[in-house]
C-alpha cells in the first residue's frame, strides 16, 4: 500500500497534487458562487497558449504563464463589460484564441509535443521540486489573501453592485481574484492538466456545496475535499497507470457522486420526520 512512497518522485507529485487539490477547492468556493466555472475552464486553455509562448521565448515558464493568463482574464472582463458582447462570447473568443495560438506554435516545432503532453493531461514524473514551492507559495499568498480580503471578497461575490455602492473597490477585487485564478491554474498544470483543472476547480466546492448551507464550513470542506481528491487521485494513478490529471478528477466526481447520494437521503429522511410530526 506505501511503496510509491518509496519514490521520491511520487513524494513530490503527491505533495503538489495534494497543494493543488485544497488551492483550487479554496478558489472554485469563489468561481462556483460568482458562477464563473465557464471563465475556470477557458481560462486553462487560454494560459496554455501563454505556456507555450514562454517556452518559445525563453522566458520563465510561471511568469509568462500566468501574466498571460492575468491579461486574458483582463481582456474577457473588459469585452464582458460591452453590451453587445456577452461573457460567454468573450470568454470563447479570448480562450479558443490563445489556445490555437498554442497548439499553432506546437505543430509549427514538433519537439514541443512532449514537453507540453503533461500541461495537457497533467503527470505527475514532470513534478519537480519547483514546482512543489510555486504550488505551496501561491496556496499561502491565496489563503492569506482570502483571509484578509475575506468581507470585501464575500460582498463583492454576493452582491457587487452594492458593494460598490458602499466603497468596496470592486474592480480591484475582481482583478486581484483573477490574478489569484491565473496563478492557481499555472501551478496546477503538471499535475492536474489544461484539460482537467476546471474540473478540480468546481467539483470540490459543489460537492461541499451538497452537505452544508454554511459558507464557512463550505469553504473549509471544499479545500479538504479537494486536497484529499488530489492525494487520492494520485495515488489511484499509480496503481491504474494513467495520467494524473483523469485520476484526481475521477476521484473527485466519485466524492460528488457521494455526496449526492447523501444530500438525497438526507432530504428524504427529514421529508419523512416532517410528515410523521405532522401527523402527530
Amino acid at each position: 500500500m506505501l511503496e510509491p512512497f518509496e519514490y521520491d518522485f511520487f513524494v513530490r507529485g503527491a505533495a503538489a497534487a495534494t497543494l493543488a487539490g485544497g488551492l483550487c477547492g479554496l478558489i472554485g468556493v469563489y468561481v462556483v458562487l460568482r458562477r464563473m466555472a465557464y471563465v475556470g475552464h477557458g481560462l486553462s486553455h487560454a494560459i496554455f497558449g501563454g505556456a507555450v509562448v514562454s517556452y518559445a521565448l525563453s522566458v520563465n515558464f510561471f511568469l509568462g504563464a500566468s501574466a498571460w493568463g492575468f491579461a486574458s482574464a483582463m481582456l474577457i472582463n473588459l469585452a464582458a463589460r460591452k453590451r453587445k458582447i456577452g461573457e460567454d462570447a468573450a470568454i470563447g473568443v479570448v480562450t479558443t484564441a490563445s489556445f490555437a495560438l498554442g497548439v499553432a506554435i506546437i505543430s509549427r516545432f514538433q519537439t514541443f509535443t512532449r514537453s507540453f503532453d503533461a500541461a495537457l493531461f497533467g503527470n505527475i514524473l514532470a513534478v519537480g521540486g519547483g514546482d512543489v514551492l510555486a504550488i505551496a507559495a501561491v496556496s499561502a499568498a491565496a489563503a492569506v489573501g482570502v483571509f484578509v480580503g475575506y468581507k470585501r471578497i464575500l460582498f463583492t461575490t454576493f452582491d457587487p453592485e452594492t458593494a460598490g455602492f458602499y466603497g468596496v473597490p470592486t474592480a480591484w477585487v475582481d482583478a486581484l481574484f483573477s490574478l489569484t485564478l491565473a496563478a492557481v491554474i499555472v501551478v496546477s498544470l503538471q499535475t492536474l492538466g489544461v484539460t482537467m483543472i476546471a474540473a478540480a476547480i468546481v467539483i470540490p466546492p459543489v460537492t461541499a456545496r451538497l452537505l452544508t448551507n454554511d459558507f464557512n464550513r463550505m469553504t473549509l470542506l471544499s479545500t479538504g475535499i479537494g486536497a484529499g481528491c488530489g492525494l487520492g487521485g494520485v495515488y489511484a494513478s499509480w496503481h491504474l497507470d494513467i495520467a494524473s490529471g483523469p485520476s484526481v478528477v475521477l476521484v473527485s466526481a466519485s466524492a460528488f457522486l457521494a455526496a449526492l447520494a447523501w444530500s438525497a437521503l438526507r432530504d428524504k429522511l427529514a421529508a419523512s420526520a416532517w410528515r410523521s410530526r405532522d401527523r402527530t
